[in-house]
């Protein structure tokens, strides 16, 4: 994993104002990797451009061409759907010294640079949504042509999100599927931690609070020290005690085999996604 931190002399072009887009932006921002005079913004969704450019001081740019035109690395943060459009209006911008990076699920490199007519260099990357508080992961394809120099410049961009790890191509769809995925699962989990803690008798918001931190400070314990996450769990199963029967009720009810066949099923979506995108 690798989080860097020296500012990059680059041009910066987001086509997409979303959170994602916002969540590179502010990053980049705090770490002073790119000056907002350098990171351009396209949305077709004026409203939410112009709030964002406000909010953050970076440039406004009237149409994704010109956008691309004026960037020497192009974000496209934008759902997977569009890319054929946008491919299409960026392509007669495009330079083989330029960078697109991809942060769609299903998308593949081959698809995009087919579009473009291989007019330029591009990287796909999977983030999930904890990089809007700086603390997400962040799955780089090793499938791509840049140079040493282009990928340490990109992967300060991506650090700015959290940690970057460098993923083969092919385990992009399994990526998408556990960590691309994967807040929605933990998420359900804290929400029915929480309903368990309001049956029990705690105040709904500190039934959250509680569930959210001991999620949070449970993969902390596991990062930092480095444990199997079997070795956390037999620490807190005493002999006879409370934590082991609830364990005990979580494997009655498959909550484990669920987890499993929940991100296998998402991976074979995605992989569905990615066939369909290249039968288009």
């Amino acid at each position: 994993m690798s989080m860097a931190t020296d500012r990059v002399n680059y041009r910066l072009g987001f086509i997409g104002a979303g959170n994602m887009a916002n969540a590179f932006i502010r990053g980049i921002l705090s770490r002073d990797i790119i000056k907002p005079d350098n990171i351009y913004v396209h949305d077709i969704d004026t409203d939410k451009l112009n709030k964002l450019c406000a909010q953050l001081g970076v440039q406004k740019s009237d149409d994704n061409s010109r956008l691309a035109a004026n960037s020497d690395v192009i974000i496209l943060a934008i759902k997977p759907d569009m890319y054929p459009v946008v491919l299409d209006e960026i392509k007669g911008s495009l330079s083989p010294d330029k960078i697109l990076l991809s942060i769609a699920a299903g998308i593949t490199v081959d698809y995009i640079k087919e579009r473009i007519d291989n007019r330029c260099k591009v990287i796909r990357t999977m983030p999930n949504t904890p990089a809007l508080v700086g603390a997400g992961i962040i799955a780089l394809s090793t499938y791509h042509d840049l140079t040493a120099d282009q990928l340490e410049k990109v992967k300060a961009i991506l650090g700015s999100l959290g940690s970057v790890i460098d993923v083969p191509d092919h385990l992009m769809n399994a990526v998408t599927a556990l960590s691309g995925s994967g807040p929605a699962y933990v998420s359900i989990f804290i929400e029915a931690m929480a309903d368990g803690g309001v049956l029990a008798g705690l105040p709904r918001a500190q039934a959250y609070l509680m569930a959210a931190q001991t999620v949070l400070g449970t993969a902390k314990l596991l990062l930092e020290w480095g444990l199997h996450p079997g070795e956390l769990k037999d620490a807190v199963c005493t002999p006879a005690g409370t934590t082991i029967e609830a364990v005990r009720e979580l494997e009655k009810h498959g909550f484990r085999g669920a987890v499993i066949e929940a991100v296998n099923q998402c991976a074979k979506k995605a992989e569905s996604l990615e066939k369909a995108v290249k039968d288009r």
